[in-house]
């Protein structure tokens, strides 16, 4: 099926309400009704200029939305339910128009009419745009499968993780998306072929990865084997559960099977073949200093991560400074606990004994999940404690899924979807029990579940009075900073009450310290992948394999490591300004709650927000 971009066909029928319980059905409801492509502004009804503006605001969010159908499926949306929509070329000149269209309608609006909040979502908006068009500058210096990320994988954990199947439609719409694959694939090879010509491919190290990911999606029933392949697995649960006719059951297996073994297996066969011929023209250098202007993409990335003007000297010196503080606290433990020796060879304890870990089998990895889920129950019983404001979205702890558990990161979040229908998943990586230690349990479970990211996005999803590009956009420095230090201040609870548990704590404070000497280092003093391991492994207790993924990740996603620590560096900051002019005034729920309130923003609008909290509450 070939994405439509005719607004005004889908507006007959597109309607999506919000099912976040306490929330207003005008709030959160998606509606293209009598919403046109090419409506002039003039002809959304506003009687003020904030009404005016807000309007606006829907009208883009809802345009670049429907131009992305995996977007909308995300949202809980099941309009283009069977597509993936389109990349390359093509789409990104779209999307670029339709940005410097966007920008010309907000300049229509005069700001000087606006309230306080709609004014914020004018500027951050504004900014977006700018961003966005000045950014293409840069269109293609990224590598477009990794181990990170990539339609080779990203299709398949998508249909599993985002695709629901509650009626035949979404069984069809399944199999399209199946049917569909091809073509995704085909438009990947196209992106790689473009930045090959301009000398960007990725460093040799990524295509290991990216093959064997692809080949593990075409093991198994129906293309060889008894065990069944992960879409087999995946499209036969979900379709069992509908109880459908025997015959139509049959005869929706009987599609999928045809589109998996017609269309998906052949694609993925070509597809490792042209990456295979591709990793022969890779080479071992890891910075993007070797792209084109090289030096002046890595400060703007690093620009956009922070959300401030730090220069890469400045991030590189700041980490080295919180390497040392936090190697001290970590001696301090050491000498608590009663170990003699340096604190290197502290690490190696820690790194080396069995009694930190769960056992590498399916019951301790069970275990694992277990733990993990009673240290978020925990915390979810204790939110009054330090907060006003909670999630009405469930969260669940899920491992990650077998065929991507070897190229996949330590730990990751998925949002809720915002019907209701999909909780938060704080996703835990059990490929190798030696990089998951008990002592980091309680930090990563705070982190990213609660109170960090699932408290952070569903209550963002949940807000009312916001514009929809605000409650499901993000700054990332906002976002992590927020999940580090979430996992500082359950400490100020009387959390971490066993002092390897709160070593466990340090080392993951530590290894964002660290990130903010590798990355800058790789990127921008020309590390190799060697130097930036040996860095992690000389000033960290972590497993070599986590110190290998971290650089790994480094280089395929430039400048996004950063974002943690300067984040939660900017959060401390403003509260102990705050603490500092408010004194016995201050209240720390009332802090978290404004930080969680406005949904994600940059560092420096998050601390004109602090700033107005304090003017108001001394006054």
């Amino acid at each position: 099926m070939k994405t439509s971009t005719n607004l005004s066909i889908l507006a007959l029928s597109i309607s999506l309400t919000f099912a976040s319980a306490g929330v207003s059905s005008k709030e959160n409801t998606i509606n293209t009704n009598n919403y046109q492509s090419n409506m002039p502004v003039k002809s959304i009804l506003a009687e003020t200029e904030a009404e005016k503006a807000n309007a606006l605001f829907e009208a883009i969010f809802m345009k670049e939305l429907m131009a992305d159908p995996m977007e909308q499926t995300r949202l809980g949306m099941k309009t283009h339910y069977g597509e993936w929509g389109e990349i390359g070329d093509k789409a990104d000149d779209e999307a670029l128009k339709r940005a410097n269209q966007h920008l010309i309608q907000l300049s229509k609006i005069n700001p000087k009419l606006l309230d306080k909040q709609t004014l914020l979502s004018f500027q951050l908006l504004t900014q977006k745009l700018k961003q966005k068009i000045a950014n293409d500058k840069w269109r293609y210096h990224n590598y477009p499968i990794s181990q990170m990320r990539g339609s080779h994988a990203g299709m398949v954990s998508f249909l599993i993780n985002h695709h629901t199947i509650d009626n035949i439609d979404d069984a069809k719409a399944y199999i399209s998306r199946l049917n569909g694959m091809p073509k995704r694939l085909n438009q990947v090879q196209s992106q790689l072929r473009v930045r090959a010509h301009k000398g960007i491919i990725a460093p040799s190290f990524i295509f290991p990865y990216v093959i064997s990911d692809s080949q593990n999606i075409i093991i198994g029933a129906p293309f060889d084997g008894e065990k069944d392949s992960v879409l087999w697995e995946d499209f036969n649960k979900k379709v069992h559960a509908l109880k459908l006719p025997h015959r139509t059951e049959q005869a929706l297996f009987a599609s999928a099977k045809k589109a998996l073994t017609n269309k998906v297996q052949p694609a993925y066969i070509q597809f490792i073949s042209y990456v295979n011929q591709l990793s022969k023209r890779s080479n071992q250098e890891a910075g993007v200093w070797k792209f084109p202007d090289g030096e002046a993409f890595y400060k703007n990335a690093l620009d956009r991560t922070t959300t401030t003007t730090l220069s890469a000297d400045e991030i590189y010196q700041i980490g080295l400074s919180e390497v040392e503080r936090i190697h001290d606290e970590m001696r301090a433990i050491m000498k608590k606990v009663g170990f003699k020796g340096t604190l290197q060879e502290f690490f190696v304890y820690m790194r080396d004994s069995k009694q930190f870990y769960y056992p590498d089998t399916e019951q301790g990895k069970t275990e694992y999940l277990q733990q993990a889920t009673a240290l978020i129950d925990n915390m979810t019983q204790r939110l009054d404690e330090s907060f006003k404001i909670k999630p009405k979205a469930p969260m669940i702890v899920k491992k990650v899924e077998a065929f991507r558990e070897k190229s996949a990161g330590k730990a990751f979040y998925n949002h809720p979807s915002a019907d209701g229908t999909r909780p938060g998943i704080y996703y835990a990586n059990l490929y190798k029990m030696e990089a998951m230690p008990k002592y980091q349990m309680e930090a990563l479970a705070y982190h990213e579940g609660i109170p960090g990211h699932h408290m952070q996005l569903a209550i963002a999803q949940e807000l009312e009075g916001i514009p929809k590009f605000r409650k499901f956009g993000g700054y990332t420095a906002y976002i992590e900073g927020w999940g580090l230090y979430s996992e500082y201040f359950p400490k100020e609870m009387g959390l971490y009450s066993d002092p390897y548990s709160d070593f466990g704590r340090l080392s993951m404070e530590l290894w964002r310290a660290c990130r903010l000497v590798v990355d800058t280092g790789i990127h921008q003093k020309k590390w190799t992948r060697e130097q930036g391991i040996q860095y992690y492994v000389n000033n960290t207790p972590n497993a070599k394999s986590d110190a290998i993924k971290m650089v790994e990740r480094h280089i395929v996603m430039p400048s996004q490591a950063t974002a943690y620590k300067i984040g939660m560096l900017k959060i401390l900051e403003l509260r102990h300004e705050a603490q500092q002019a408010l004194g016995t005034q201050f209240d720390i729920r009332d802090f978290h709650t404004l930080i969680l309130s406005n949904g994600a923003l940059p560092l420096n609008k998050l601390e004109d927000q602090i700033d107005d909290w304090i003017k108001q509450t001394k006054g």
